[in-house]
């Protein structure tokens, strides 16, 4: 599905003398490093506040409970998205809250929030999904007129531009993963907050830091989720490419559009300068997804389903009710190809080879 080979070949020289940097310095969780990276990021992310913390679940949770996301809340979300979602949700006592989705976009349908927002909803928290932003004007107006917080969860959208800002940037807060195959990936787990809000910024380095507003003086409840020295260096070198990883993305996807043309059953997702493509997923039609994912393993071509349960089918959630069809129908038709800025043509041209020849 993707190859990081090619990146680390390419940066190495870098990526290399960020290690003996760091493991020369002896300081390798926080520190000087880490300072830098957040500085960094949140200059690149267009935002006030960065927080680097140790995964991106713990960048939700962290942003949740930040914007006093607690017990007896819902927080209205997507179905349709990987579990830490609606987990971190649930994690800091609140109830998760679905709503159904778009399945052009495949994101959480904005239209349908009104009907599922009560007086206990505390925010509402919509998913980049694939790297496609979400309609945040849409979302913010209702948040506006609800007085709700909104924590964008930005896991695959990392340098995502919406209406001329950055992804993360929009909401009351943004939580980002950089596990090793997101757009900007480290070489381990990793995340970030971001956030213009000097309160909130203030909570959650309290928050990744055992709560604790100086060493020994801890105020709340927090946790270890501070991120390592090395991987704050790795992402350093990383960061001045998103860009140009992003836009080459965009032209992978492009060519697929133009290969996958004409066969028969299979919808591509739209290009659009907004869209990063952290995965380049299409919707198989005529329940016949399993089969052609199936047969394209037998011709030896890598797919991924994201995700063949959503999150309101999940046994954790199926007690909380609510219908979500259209999410229903996405998780038995979606199917992602391999994607990543260094796919080459030969390589997307054998997919689709391989795709049309399972779909006929």
């Amino acid at each position: 599905m993707l190859d990081l080979t090619p990146e680390v070949e390419e940066l190495w020289d870098e990526l290399a003398a960020a290690f003996e940097r760091v493991m020369r310095s002896g300081q390798y969780v926080g520190g000087p490093e880490v300072a830098a990276f957040e500085a960094e990021a949140a200059e690149y992310l267009g935002v006030r506040h960065a927080v680097a913390v140790n995964s991106g679940t713990d960048a939700l949770v962290i942003a949740l409970r930040a914007l006093g996301v607690g017990p007896g809340d819902e927080v209205v979300t997507t179905p349709f998205s990987f579990f830490a979602t609606a987990e971190s949700i649930a994690s800091v006592g609140a109830t998760p809250v679905f709503v159904d989705v778009d399945e052009r976009t495949f994101n959480l349908d904005p239209s349908l929030l009104e009907a599922r927002i009560t007086p206990r909803a505390k925010a509402i928290l919509p998913v980049h999904l694939y790297g496609r932003p979400v309609d945040m004007d849409a979302v913010l107006e209702v948040a506006d007129r609800h007085g709700l917080k909104v924590v964008e969860d930005c896991a695959q959208s990392f340098g995502a531009p919406w209406r001329g800002r950055k992804t993360g940037s929009l909401g009351h807060a943004g939580a980002f993963s950089f596990y090793p195959t997101k757009n900007l990936g480290a070489f381990g787990d990793g995340g970030l907050v971001t956030t213009g809000d000097d309160e909130v910024a203030k909570a959650a380095r309290m928050l990744r830091d055992h709560g604790s507003e100086r060493r020994y003086h801890n105020v709340m409840l927090g946790y270890n989720s501070r991120l390592d020295a090395l991987q704050a260096a790795m992402l350093r070198v990383k960061l001045p490419r998103v860009d140009a990883w992003n836009e080459r993305r965009r032209e992978v996807a492009s060519r697929y559009e133009q290969l996958l043309a004409g066969v028969p059953g299979v919808v591509t997702p739209e290009v659009t300068p907004e869209h990063v493509f952290h995965q380049y997923t299409v919707r198989v039609l005529g329940g016949r997804r399993d089969a052609v994912q199936a047969a394209l393993q037998q011709a030896g071509v890598a797919t991924m389903v994201y995700y063949p349960v959503p999150q309101d089918r999940l046994p954790v959630f199926s007690h909380l009710g609510g219908a979500c069809p259209v999410s229903d129908r996405l998780a038995g038709e979606a199917l992602s190809l391999p994607i990543g800025p260094y796919l080459d043509g030969e390589s997307q041209r054998a997919v689709v080879e391989g795709l049309a020849a399972a779909t006929t």
